[in-house]
């Protein structure tokens, strides 16, 4: 039997959520899962930028929710739509990296820059309190 290994790999998930979940679009997952936590973070496991941005969470007691692109197996298509919600646009070799990606209260904020900038000028805080990831 040759398709044993394919079937054992699809035990955990029923053929239903499988179908839903191949018919949403990366736009639709990715404001899906935007919403389901307070602070979330679209990231690459390997990326610097991504671990600052998640260390400046951590380090004000903020726990972001993390999703690490490179370890999904629909990561790509997942960061074009970010890419895309950004304002990324052009060819890949000119455009600057995606990740990271930050929501805050299912709102995105952007990427490393603009929520530097919020944490700078000091609206961050208040965008976090508003989300109920701080509490201070």
């Amino acid at each position: 039997m040759q398709y044993g290994a394919a079937a054992e790999q699809a035990w955990y998930m029923p053929a239903a959520a499988s179908m839903v979940a191949a018919a949403e679009s990366a736009v639709a997952r990715v404001e899906r899962l935007a919403s389901e936590s307070a602070v979330v973070v679209f990231s690459v496991s390997s990326c610097c930028m991504c671990h600052a941005v998640k260390r400046l969470f951590c380090g004000m007691g903020v726990h972001p929710t993390v999703h690490e692109l490179d370890l999904d197996p629909r990561g790509r298509e997942l960061e074009r739509a970010l890419a895309r919600l950004v304002g990324y646009g052009g060819p890949a070799a000119a455009a600057p990296p995606v990740v990271p990606v930050v929501f805050i209260g299912g709102k995105l904020v952007g990427a490393m820059d603009r929520v530097m900038a919020a944490h700078i000028n000091g609206s961050l805080v208040p965008l976090l309190k508003e989300a109920g990831a701080l509490w201070l």
